[in-house]
Formats: structure tokens, sequence, C-alpha cells
């Protein structure tokens, strides 16, 4: 089936009736990253995040965000991020140009330095901000970037999907190009929402682990307002909660610029 016709079915038929009549694993991936990272023509959030060491140690980091999409579901996107806690990343920004089927753009502005940092496409899976979320975590990775099989759900104790129909995918990615030799995620066959994903090393061992803590409907959006990210090798997670969501606000173009990162504009950096 083709992009353009499994982005047509994402967009007309309602999340159950597209899933139950899904005919392949990467079918259900697609719909999946549309229903998780490109609901509305845009979307806005103030992100908490806690960072969690294996000793109990605790750091807090505090971000506004802005999405829009350009197209229809699947295609280009552009984000913005404003850091406000803590001190050590306050004022900082970060911009993203997404563009499936090819490495996406990232900049980083450092006001201690005065300074836009472009991101290097290798460096795609390095940590997000000191959290156990990836850059690529944040903004997405390319359906077309991985194999994707369906496999047996065999369920036990405290699996996301002992009470609910779901889709157990194994995504395999088809390049050397990150830490992880498969995936194994878990998807609501209602909503399309990823409720949990396994990340396995290149020896076969399990290593991180995704997982969506609360989902809430905004303006008819089925959308992830609490998720972890934990480590198990290091012992640090990361918490994420979402306060303020919203979609469709009418986020300008010009907002997504250089001029923007070094100067953010006064409505959103307002707490």
């Amino acid at each position: 089936m083709s992009r353009y016709i499994v982005i047509l079915l994402v967009t007309l038929m309602p999340f159950k009736a597209f899933a139950l009549s899904a005919t392949s694993a990467e079918e259900v991936m697609k719909g999946s990253q549309a229903a998780f990272l490109y609901p509305g023509r845009d979307f806005s959030v103030r992100v908490m995040m806690r960072l969690l060491s294996a000793s109990g140690g605790e750091r807090i980091r505090e971000i506004a965000m802005l999405r829009k999409n350009y197209g229809l579901s699947g295609g280009d996107q552009k984000y913005f991020m404003y850091f406000f806690q803590p001190a050590d990343v306050k004022d900082m920004t970060f911009m993203v140009y997404k563009y499936p089927g090819r490495d996406d753009d990232r900049w980083l502005f450092v006001p201690a330095l005065n300074m836009v940092r472009r991101i290097a496409a290798r460096d795609k899976t390095s940590s997000f901000v000191g959290s156990d979320f990836t850059y690529e975590d944040v903004s997405g990775r390319d359906i077309g970037d991985d194999a994707h099989e369906f496999i047996k759900i065999e369920e036990t104790a405290g699996s996301p999907c002992l009470e609910k129909e779901c889709y157990k995918i194994k995504s395999t990615p088809k390049a050397a190009d990150v830490d992880y030799g498969h995936k194994l995620s878990w998807i609501d066959g209602k909503s399309l929402l990823p409720l949990k994903e396994e990340y396995y090393d290149k020896k076969g061992e399990l290593y991180r682990v995704f997982t969506a803590d609360e989902i809430q409907d905004v303006k008819g959006f089925p959308t992830v307002t609490k998720r972890t990210m934990k480590n198990l090798k290091s012992g640090h997670a990361t918490e994420v909660t979402f306060t303020g969501v919203d979609y469709n606000t009418g986020i300008e173009d010009s907002l997504f610029s250089e001029r923007y990162l070094k100067q953010p504009p006064r409505k959103l950096i307002q707490r």
C-alpha cells in the first residue's frame, strides 16, 4: 500500500476502523506515528521532565514546545523548544526541521556562548539535554528506516494490552546508524498510540523501555500526557508530563527561524 493511501486512511477513517483494517506492520507503524506525532495542524505544550538517577537524585527540566505540520500526515514538520529551567539550560532554544526520507536539520542555541550550534545527523541517537530520550525520540524516526513485522501477543501481568486490542510489532533498523538492534512496540488498536516500547541492544539484551503512563483526549485527539523512558543498564529514568496541551492554535511560520532561536517571542516564554 502506498504512503499516500495510508495517509488518506489515517485522515479519513476512524482510528479503530483503520487499525482493524491494517494489512501490514509498516502500515500500523505509519498510522501510529501519525497519531503520536502528527495530530492537528499545530501543537503547543508545556513540558516538565524529571531526570531520576539510580541513587535517587532528581533534576528538573521545564520546556515550552511548539510543533507545526506541513502538508499531509507523515510529511515535513518543524519544532521549536524554549528551556525555562534549570539554570544551566535557561534561555536555551532548540529547533528541528523534520524531513521524512532524509536527515533532519537540528539547531541548538546556547546563550552562555551566544552561539547557534548545528546538531549533526550522526548525533540523532545522542541524549536529549541529559535525558533518557534521544534527539530522534523527540521528533520521531522515519518509518522506512526500519523493517517491521507483526509479533504474536502472548501477554503476562503488567502488559499494556491485557484489556484492549493491540498490535505488537518488531522493528529492526535497516542500517547500523542507531545504538539498538531492534525495538518491540505495543500499539493500541483503537487510538494507534504506542503504549510501550522496548529497545534491545545489538546483543539482544533489553536496555531501554518507554511507557505511555497517561492518555487524555484533547480537542478530539488522544494524547500521551505522561510518559517515561527508563535505561535498565544505568538505572536512570526520565519522566515527562505535558500540561497546557493545545492543538490548532495558528502558530506562525516565522517562529521557526534563527532570529527566534536567539530571541524567542515574549508570548512563548511567559510562564
